[in-house]
């Protein structure tokens, strides 16, 4: 039996009916390329028959020269029609796609209520669309829409759909897990009959994750004679989303010896899986198996005590088999180990006997304890390291800054900030508008820097969060702001704590440009002919 596993993608497809997800037609060729990228077999498209973007997709996706095969979407024909005359098939073929996939019903509850026809024409419709397709030369994929339910409700009927695609030449029999409602188990029993009923046959399957199962039964399909694994890139589908690729490609291929992807393209899965969530702008679960920011991430001082001696004590893998790396977690949890392996990281090497250790330990749990959260701001943590062992130099000195935000009727809020700081011992004294306080003392800092930091200009802030620590206080509790900030090679996140939410936020933009300029060296921008010649006031 062979051990190959053909990887159907379905994220431009499926994916996109997840609430939330909308990708333009740029969005799914720059995706395209990052899938075929990966070494994926199949990359579903769309469905030219349903509108312009789509059929744009198609057209602009053959310049690409991609090695998957680009894969259209459509049902069967309708009822009372035939299959040369239905615009539908028409489109996927026109569309110039390598493959197609017919998606068709199985159940006999779906023909009966969703298409109101009769058993005998559903499998007359599916024939002839299979047909058609075949004689215009594509491959063809056959969905069985709502498979297992069928099986379970109609178990002849079900495999006579299956035979009736089959004989029609059907490249893939694919069974569908539609509700996303069946167990492993079931899932197992249901493909072993189907396969063994028709043995030259090639078998797929989707699934759906609405109990939480989508993997489990991907799993339990390839166990029992399935070939082709339909999902998506991080989940993505409607309501619960569908099989997580990100999961099920090295469960497949690291686990139980089946082959997916390249063994070097297995690398750049966590790069491939955090590139789609970026352009589809959906944060990843930290805690996402395999490709998660947490999924090798450790917190507890014993943990990282034992990974410190062998990572297997407390890792199922290597995180580098799919492109994550192990992380170790600061906070009031932390031991000296966890310090030591997070300065070692940075190339800094601690002695764990010494007192410098153990004040920096002392030091972040009583940040802790006020509310600083350095485990999600590694950028912070790092700065504190540094600054622990004498590595931080004063780029700039802060001396003051202040706030105008003014609100009059019928006109939006005008928020402006004005900043006074030391650079190379000259002071400056800069002002900046911005769309709300934080922004605007971002472009006042980033004013008064860009001209001794040019770097500055590549560097943006991506996220701003702000979370009430103690809401017996109201508005006065404190509240702790993260920040997260990106450049072209990096993304970094750092925190601040205070009653005041602007100082908060100040403390975490101030930590997030310090951070941006560890690389850089300050007698490079101090030289009396770097200076700026204008006035110290800069608008």
């Amino acid at each position: 039996m062979s051990k190959s596993i053909s990887i159907f993608d379905t994220t431009l497809r499926d994916g996109t009916q997840g609430e939330g997800i909308s990708l333009s037609v740029d969005d799914k060729l720059h995706i395209a390329k990052k899938l075929d990228f990966l070494g994926v077999q199949y990359i579903e498209g769309g469905i030219p028959g349903s509108n312009t973007k789509d059929i744009e997709f198609f057209k602009r996706v053959q310049e690409l020269g991609l090695s998957a095969k680009i894969v259209a979407f459509g049902s069967t024909r309708r009822k009372g029609s035939v299959a040369e005359q239905d615009t539908n098939l028409n489109r996927i073929i026109e569309s110039g796609a390598d493959a197609a996939t017919l998606v068709g019903k199985s159940w006999d509850f779906h023909v009966h209520t969703a298409l109101q026809t009769t058993l005998e024409e559903n499998l007359e419709m599916i024939y002839d669309s299979i047909r058609y397709l075949k004689q215009s030369g594509m491959e063809v994929i056959f969905d069985a829409e709502h498979f297992f339910d069928g099986y379970k409700n109609n178990a002849p009927y079900a495999v006579s759909v299956m035979e009736k695609a089959y004989e029609a030449g059907a490249d893939w029999l694919v069974m569908c897990d539609t509700n996303g409602g069946t167990m492993p188990h079931e899932v197992n029993e249901i493909v072993s009959t189907l396969v063994s009923q028709l043995p030259n046959a090639n078998f797929g399957i989707h699934t759906h994750n609405d109990c939480e199962l989508a993997v489990a039964n991907t799993l339990a399909a390839i166990s029992a004679g399935a070939r082709q694994v339909q999902g998506t890139m991080n989940g993505y589908g409607e309501r619960c989303g569908n099989a997580n690729l990100c999961s099920v490609i090295p469960n497949l291929q690291l686990k139980l010896g089946y082959k997916c992807v390249e063994e070097d393209k297995l690398g750049q899965l966590t790069n491939v899986a955090r590139y789609v969530s970026e352009i589809a702008n959906v944060n990843m679960p930290v805690n996402q198996p395999y490709v998660g920011n947490a999924a090798f991430a450790h917190k507890g001082g014993i943990h990282v005590s034992a990974i410190m001696r062998d990572s297997r004590t407390y890792e199922h893998i290597v995180p580098e088999q799919v492109g994550n790396k192990q992380r170790v977690l600061v906070s009031e949890l932390a031991g000296q180990s966890n310090i030591i392996s997070k300065a070692k990281d940075m190339g800094i090497e601690f002695d764990p006997t010494s007192e410098q250790t153990r004040n920096v330990i002392d030091k972040i749990k009583d940040l802790e304890h006020q509310g600083y959260q350095f485990e999600g701001a590694d950028a912070s943590l790092e700065l504190l390291i540094r600054e622990a062992n004498g590595e931080m130099q004063e780029l700039f000195t802060f001396e003051s800054f202040k706030m105008l935000v003014e609100k009059n009727a019928g006109k939006p809020v005008v928020s402006e900030a004005f900043v006074k700081l030391s650079v190379g011992g000259r002071s400056h004294y800069t002002a900046a508008e911005g769309n709300g306080p934080v922004n605007a003392l971002d472009n006042a800092l980033r004013k008064a820097l860009v001209t001794y930091y040019p770097t500055l200009k590549n560097m943006h802030l991506s996220d701003y969060k702000v979370r009430v620590l103690d809401d017996k206080d109201t508005t006065a509790a404190k509240v702790r702001v993260l920040i997260e900030s990106k450049n072209f090679a990096n993304t970094w996140n750092t925190v601040g704590v205070s009653e005041n939410i602007i100082e908060a936020s100040w403390e975490a933009l101030v930590h997030s440009f310090r951070y941006a300029l560890l690389e850089e060296e300050p007698s490079e921008f101090n030289e009396p002919d770097a200076l700026p010649q204008q006035g110290l006031v800069n608008h």
